[in-house]
């Protein structure tokens, strides 16, 4: 039975008191295992944030508490701390509070206004800020995160084989690599927060001039995109089945046994290569207890099975290509219209060379970061077989609910922990159906007045209904708005039908090739739906409220992504 708080909840500080879901939800969007959270994030990741907001220049470290107060982790459900993404606003020149929330929050009515405090105000802190602003718009390429990529691929070709492990030994490595997360996450909090700056200079000055909806043009198609690979490589093996009769039927034959069905072929290797690279990703990819490429392939299937049933003229580099001649294009057109303004000229040039190295490298820090994560989710799948095999516990999953303190405990004493991984589990699963408050100022609401699923109440569109949400990726595209709410089940998603989700991790990218247009319930122009789908050149509209409830499945809709519009054409 859930109680007021879950196993590895916080409370909200005095000095940091608001957390909201805006773009949170695309980091992780199910409940967090116990040990994902513990081990991975409270040991690494949150400590690898406030390392990161200390030397890009927000913070000072003695201004968080113990542990940091970086992140929320309220029923279960990771927040993202509104008051210390804010403080960049204050403290970097030229900022707002305001500004920092259009960049990486969703446009929703209860997010609290920013209040100001004393301690707010440093002038150390904004002098070390316009250096890192100097620095970042200078395009220069951020090497830690090259030579992190480096670590990353290291980690994964010389891992052992886990099953000649003893269990302390899973363990010691689990804990090795999760403590690696400190410094990637330092470097992901400088690429995250500089990925902002670039757009949003760009922004400002296409605004000033009243091309405000060409400033999502020059941040799109940027190339080099790591999460965008995933589905060039994905689209590549579903050209081989689609030309291929025998692969054809077997994947005609659905997803039971379809791995044995192309075992020893040239596309099984192909196959083998594809989940060596891209294996760590998958849906709520920053658990450790979450499904990957490498360990579910049933998830490979629901993805290739969408695209080999697309035409070869959705070739993503295609339409990379095009969308890259078009932001060249547009700034060309730009750069001779701020010819006399040299001032001007200098930052719109400036920032468009920032934007592109900056978003290359937020998504290619989020590569190496989860590739570290991946490597913790192995040895404890292979620590939860065996004490499956031997009795300890009712499946594998379970190991995700003990805690990294309990771990040693665990492998000295398994049979202690049966009965309480098992409550743990069933807690865990009733925490996925509640609906976690957007928004958490101050105080959170005990677990039993969080609302189910299914029990929000929501006004159904209308024919000429416009809904608004954030403008992310430029392009205008109408058809058929299919609701898809699992990357592991796209099967109503056809060739050319407009993706209308919740919100997406890097697992849906493939999907985005199957779709027209996306619209998510959540997100912001920097969140993964809107940098992908800006790099495959298609239309998308983030944090457009219910969207998933109010837009009937079979309805046809128009997506403007420039202007950040849905408009209902008809119901069905």
């Amino acid at each position: 039975m859930l109680g007021e708080k879950w196993i590895i909840d916080r409370t909200p500080s005095k000095k940091f008191p608001s957390y909201t879901r805006g773009n949170a939800a695309d980091v992780l969007a199910d409940p967090v295992s116990p040990l994902g959270w513990s081990l991975c994030w409270e040991k690494g990741v949150v400590l690898g944030c406030r390392d990161g907001f200390v030397s890009f220049g927000v913070f000072d470290a003695d201004e968080y508490g113990t542990p940091p107060e970086t992140f929320g982790m309220f029923g279960g459900y990771f927040y993202n701390s509104l008051m210390q993404a804010r403080l960049m606003g204050v403290r970097m020149p030229g900022a707002t509070p305001e500004a920092i929330d259009a960049a990486y929050f969703d446009n929703t009515p209860d997010v609290p206004p920013y209040v100001a405090e004393p301690w707010h105000d440093s002038p150390k802190h904004e002098a070390k800020l316009g250096e890192t602003m100097a620095y970042v718009m200078s395009g220069e390429v951020f090497q830690p995160v090259e030579e992190q990529k480096k670590l990353a691929q290291k980690i994964r070709a010389e891992r052992p084989d886990l099953t000649k492990l003893t269990d302390a030994q899973l363990v010691a490595r689990a804990r090795e690599i999760g403590a690696m997360l400190v410094s990637l996450f330092e470097s992901h909090v400088w690429v995250s927060l500089g990925a902002s700056l670039g757009p949003g200079a760009v922004g400002a000055i296409t605004a000033a001039i009243g091309r405000a909806e060409d400033g999502v043009k020059l941040i799109g198609s940027v190339g080099d995109v790591d999460s965008a690979l995933i589905a060039i490589d994905l689209w590549d093996l579903s050209r081989t089945i689609r030309n291929s009769a025998e692969l054809t039927a077997a994947f005609d034959a659905g997803a039971d046994g379809w791995e044995a069905k192309v075992k020893g072929t040239a596309f099984e290797k192909a196959l083998d290569d594809f989940k060596f690279k891209h294996g760590s990703r998958g849906p709520n990819e920053w658990d450790p207890a979450a499904p990957s490429y490498e360990t579910s392939p049933r998830l490979v299937f629901a993805q290739l099975d969408r695209l080999r049933r697309q035409s070869d003229s959705a070739d993503p580099r295609a339409a990379a290509k095009r969308n890259s001649a078009e932001r060249e294009r547009v700034f060309k057109e730009i750069s001779e219209m701020l010819a006399g303004d040299a001032e001007t000229a200098g930052m719109f040039v400036a920032g468009y060379k920032s934007a592109a190295v900056w978003q290359q490298a937020r998504e290619r820090c989020k590569t190496n970061n989860i590739a570290a994560i991946h490597e913790v989710r192995m040895p404890m799948r292979e620590l939860g077989r065996r004490a499956t095999e031997r009795g300890h516990i009712a499946n594998p999953d379970q190991i995700f609910m003990l805690l990294e303190s309990e771990l040693d405990e665990f492998v000295a004493n398994p049979t202690k922990f049966t009965t309480v991984l098992a409550e743990r589990e069933a807690d865990h699963k009733e925490l996925a159906t509640l609906i976690p408050p957007f928004i958490v100022n101050g105080s959170v609401p005990p677990l039993n007045q969080w609302k189910k699923r299914g029990q929000v109440d929501v006004e159904p569109v209308k024919v000429g209904d416009v809904l608004k949400g954030t403008a992310c990726s430029a392009g205008t595209y109408t058809g058929k708005a299919r609701i898809v709410l699992d990357p592991f089940d796209p099967s109503g998603l056809d060739a050319g039908d407009i993706l209308v989700t919740l919100n997406t991790d890097p697992s849906w990218t493939p999907l985005f090739l199957a779709a027209g247009a996306v619209v998510v319930n959540l997100g912001a122009i920097g969140s993964h739906a809107s940098i992908v789908s800006r790099e495959l050149g298609i239309p998308c509209v983030s944090s457009v409220t219910d969207a998933t409830l109010r837009i009937p499945d079979g309805a046809t809709i128009t997506v403007d992504g420039a202007a950040g519009t849905i408009t209902i054409n008809s119901l069905a």
